[in-house]
């Protein structure tokens, strides 16, 4: 099983529980686990933190391919599948227009659809015509996802101090 992380995964850690300043031991875990496949995510997700300019979109550009793959051309089929679904569940225009064009959402799905990954979001259900939400694309095409501490706990993370104070 490998795990694709959205945007919403780094970001929140850095502002909230994980800081890169006091919490460097996610941060590593992450990008060890980036090296072995076990964790990854996309080149959208790598651009909107890019957008930050800030020190997680530092961070993020020394991670380059290793965490954040490539859209390659051969996911056509999955797009396809994602755009059917969305478009057949009756959400507003504008919610059709944000989630294909402005956020990485629609990418994560079809890469998740292609690659038999986890969607790892913070992202929760919601039955909203004004908004798509991860969740509710992938239980409706069929793809697992969790939450980030679903991911943590379900790969037995340890975030511990070396030598307790």
């Amino acid at each position: 099983m490998s795990y694709l992380l959205d945007s919403n995964v780094f970001i929140s850690a850095k502002h909230l529980h994980y800081g890169l300043d006091f919490c460097p031991a996610f941060w590593d875990w992450l990008t060890h686990h980036g090296h072995t496949g076990r964790v990854c995510s996309i080149d959208k997700v790598s651009d909107e933190i890019q957008a930050g300019q800030d020190e997680l979109s530092e961070w993020a550009k020394h991670r380059g391919q290793t965490l954040f793959r490539r859209t390659p051309p051969t996911l056509a089929p999955q797009f396809a599948q994602v755009s059917e679904w969305v478009v057949s569940q009756g959400y507003t225009p504008a919610a059709i227009n944000t989630f294909f064009f402005q956020v990485a959402d629609y990418y994560l799905v079809a890469h998740a659809l292609a690659g038999d990954h986890v969607l790892v979001t913070h992202e929760t259900l919601a039955n909203s015509p004004g908004r798509i939400k991860i969740p509710n694309v992938c239980l409706g095409l069929g793809v697992r996802y969790m939450t980030p501490y679903q991911m943590l706990r379900t790969e037995q993370a340890r975030f511990v101090l070396a030598n307790p104070a």
